[in-house]
């Protein structure tokens, strides 16, 4: 009986062999897109964050300035000497800055212009109150076109968060606004009081605008800031702004109150000591708020770009992850395949053996090579050549009539 042979097993199909690799493309295209989003999207995100904090630290350092321009100014309008080293400071203080993130804001060339009007306001002979007034008023302008200018270039008026973009614009636009604004209601109450009869209406009008300018934008400035408070998820928001911002509403609303003109007044007009004294208070108040603005959108930008970092830590681990998943499904791919030729290779060897039974005629099969029995061996059992003769069988398949037993019965 014969033992059927192997079956020879049928390698896979082109279909077949590309169907994995298809499979590992399938589950590494989808990965790799998302991880380039994420990716990106984050970067950019974090790209304007800290561009924006580039941004505070030039507001941050735009701020004395703006303090002693207002005072430089108040003092030339009143006839007083104005001081010059606190102003020096400050400009010291905003080039060192500039220097270094200047270009990147594109803030150099504006800067540069108004440190040179800046500089060569002592150097005037603005002796004249009405002359030194225009003087330090078109500097002014300039330093809140500068406020603008930082505003837009680094991105703070495009923040996307309704906390953060209500504190920018409240520190960056509504607060030296009302500064330089508050600084020039003084001063006209100053100059209004020593301007001719025939241009009393003209003063009426400038300090009219002044008054409105200088409350509108301490009310911006207000609104900004409770708005950033009830949209904000910081719970230490609202109790560290709140309490310095309503010193600076009350200084704000003794200004508001003496610059109205009093009804048994001679001329019309407020008091300017008066007014000037409720300016000062609402500086003071401006300086202990504005470093504390700057200071929790600071720290709001520094917590956003923390959480940029982690989502790209997130987004890089499971791209790790996804790819090491994808190496090791190719290399059990790629071991399938090996297993599959060697087994193939084993098959292909198998059909060219015959299995074990007694060969076919045209097999080509040979008996197994072993002793053979000489003549000339020993007899163990001592038999005659005559026992061995019938011994032999006389046909294929059968022996002699005689009984091959007999003999060894007999010597038995």
């Amino acid at each position: 009986m014969t033992v059927p042979t192997q079956r020879v097993r049928r390698r896979p199909s082109a279909p077949g062999r590309l169907l994995p690799l298809v499979l590992v493309v399938a589950l590494l295209a989808p990965v790799a897109a998302l991880f380039v989003q994420a990716y990106g999207g984050t970067g950019d995100d974090r790209e304007l964050a800290t561009r924006e904090r580039l941004g505070i630290e030039y507001l941050r350092a735009l701020a004395p300035v703006t303090e002693a321009l207002v005072e430089a100014q108040s003092a030339a309008v009143a006839g007083r000497p104005a001081p010059r080293e606190p102003l020096a400071r400050a400009v010291d203080g905003v080039t060192q800055v500039d220097l270094r993130i200047g270009d990147e804001l594109r803030s150099r060339e504006r800067w540069s212009g108004l440190r040179a009007k800046l500089e060569a306001l002592p150097e005037k002979r603005l002796t004249e109150p009405e002359t030194a007034y225009a003087a330090y008023g078109e500097v002014t302008d300039l330093l809140l076109a500068l406020y603008r200018k930082v505003r837009e270039s680094s991105g703070l008026v495009r923040d996307p968060r309704a906390d953060s973009f209500f504190l920018q614009d409240g520190v960056g636009r509504g607060l030296p606004t009302a500064l330089v604004a508050a600084g020039r209601l003084a001063d006209l109450s100053v100059l209004a009081a020593t301007r001719p009869s025939s241009q009393a209406t003209r003063t009426l009008n400038e300090l009219a605008q002044a008054r409105v300018t200088a409350l509108g934008s301490a009310s911006d400035l207000v609104a900004d800031l409770r708005a950033a408070v009830d949209n904000s998820e910081r719970t230490d928001l609202g109790a560290t702004v709140l309490t310095p911002l309503d010193t600076y509403q009350r200084a704000v609303e003794a200004l508001a109150a003496f610059s109205v003109p009093e009804p048994g007044s001679r001329t019309g007009l407020a008091d300017p000591a008066q007014v000037s004294a409720a300016r000062a208070n609402a500086q003071s108040a401006a300086r202990q708020l504005q470093p504390v603005i700057l200071d929790q959108l600071d720290a709001q930008l520094v917590d956003r770009i923390d959480g940029y970092d982690r989502d790209r830590w997130i987004a890089v681990g499971v791209a790790g992850a996804a790819a090491l998943l994808v190496l090791v499904l190719l290399g059990l791919l790629v071991g399938e395949a090996r297993r599959a030729r060697r087994q193939d290779a084993e098959a292909r060897r198998g059909t060219g053996t015959e299995p074990a039974g007694r060969p076919g005629a045209d097999s080509g099969w040979q008996p197994p090579a072993g002793p053979r029995v000489s003549a000339a061996a020993p007899n163990p059992r001592g038999l005659s050549p005559e026992d061995h003769r019938l011994l032999q069988p006389t046909g294929p398949g059968q022996h002699g009539d005689a009984d091959p037993w007999g003999p060894f019965d007999a010597a038995r």
